[in-house]
């Protein structure tokens, strides 16, 4: 249902001393996959958020065993924070070679529970010539020539690697979000787009919008009044499921995920309110709110999350 949003400014803090940007830490992985166990009993989708959560627990598991990657020189980390522009932007930053060996290793352990089995033979004997092609077309949006059976547990591998790096920056290196951007809505360490917006609670942050990236899980802040996707504040509307018509029982007459549509740029992104579920996770939740893309896309809006398992929009359901 739509609701009304407060005009610019109206929710920023008195003081004004919050964190603008929040890195990620280790174990990030291995909560999403309690948060995708917890939503999994009894949802319609429930295989599939079996399926996430085993991935999810593998990503933690090579983040523990991951040697650390060179980061970018000081120099170089200095420039782009002046020129705001994000320091683990791909192509420009890129793993070693080591991280197609993750990806190997997720097709192999994984293969049990795989969504697409035969994608899953592929990579565990997959050239590294086409692993780093699929992997610069995931990363830059050319669907051309994509594999999207493989896809997902490529993109899993390179979460794992940008998020280790970025979990390594000092956020004091990073341009303020927002600052100079010429693409507002993109992450400011990595430039990837965000896979939801995260509604903080607590403290100096207790009401903030930040927006969580699909692919270094870094968050940064932006202000609620505007669109994340297009900085219009005009005519934005959240619209969510009630109880009566949610994919499961989790979501209740007040829903803690809504989308947040605009009326300018016509897309959307979701937005986890942790005052409604503290539990939240932005990744694991939006796979398990995939009722919600249904109705969104009926109204006329285009999903802007970036989720590599739902490159589609559509989530294949395990075998």
């Amino acid at each position: 249902m739509p609701s009304t949003i407060l005009q610019p400014g109206q929710l920023e803090p008195a003081a004004g001393v919050f964190p603008t940007l929040r890195l990620p830490a280790p174990g990030l992985f291995a909560g999403r996959a309690h948060r995708l166990r917890t939503l999994a009993p009894d949802h319609a989708l429930e295989p599939f958020l079996r399926f996430a959560a085993d991935l999810a627990e593998c990503q933690e598991r090579l983040w523990e065993g991951l040697a650390p990657e060179p980061l970018p020189a000081d120099a170089l980390l200095a420039h782009c924070r002046e020129a705001a522009m994000p320091p683990l932007a791909a192509p420009s930053w890129w793993p070693s070679p080591a991280w197609r060996e993750l990806v190997r290793r997720l097709a192999a352990e994984l293969a049990p529970q795989a969504p697409d089995p035969a994608a899953f033979s592929r990579l565990t004997g997959a050239e590294n010539d086409w692993l780093e092609a699929q992997a610069r077309a995931l990363l830059t949006g050319d669907g051309s020539g994509l594999d999207l059976g493989a896809a997902p547990l490529i993109g899993a591998a390179l979460q794992v690697c940008w998020t280790a790096a970025a979990a390594r920056l000092d956020s004091e290196v990073i341009a303020p979000p927002g600052l100079g951007q010429t693409q507002p809505g993109v992450c400011p360490v990595c430039g990837s787009p965000p896979v939801a917006a995260v509604q903080r609670i607590g403290g100096a942050v207790d009401g903030l919008r930040y927006l969580h990236c699909g692919l270094c899980a870094s968050e940064w802040h932006v202000v609620r009044a505007k669109c994340s996707l297009c900085d219009n504040s005009r005519g934005l509307a959240y619209l969510s499921l009630t109880a009566r018509d949610a994919a499961d029982a989790t979501q209740g007459p007040q829903p803690a995920v809504q989308a947040e549509t605009c009326p300018e740029c016509r897309g959307y992104l979701k937005l986890c309110r942790l005052d409604r579920d503290p539990h939240l996770d932005p990744w694991a939740d939006d796979l398990a709110t995939l009722a919600l893309d249904l109705l969104v896309d009926q109204e006329g809006f285009e999903r802007a999350g970036l989720n590599f398992l739902l490159l589609q929009g559509e989530a294949a359901t395990p075998g």
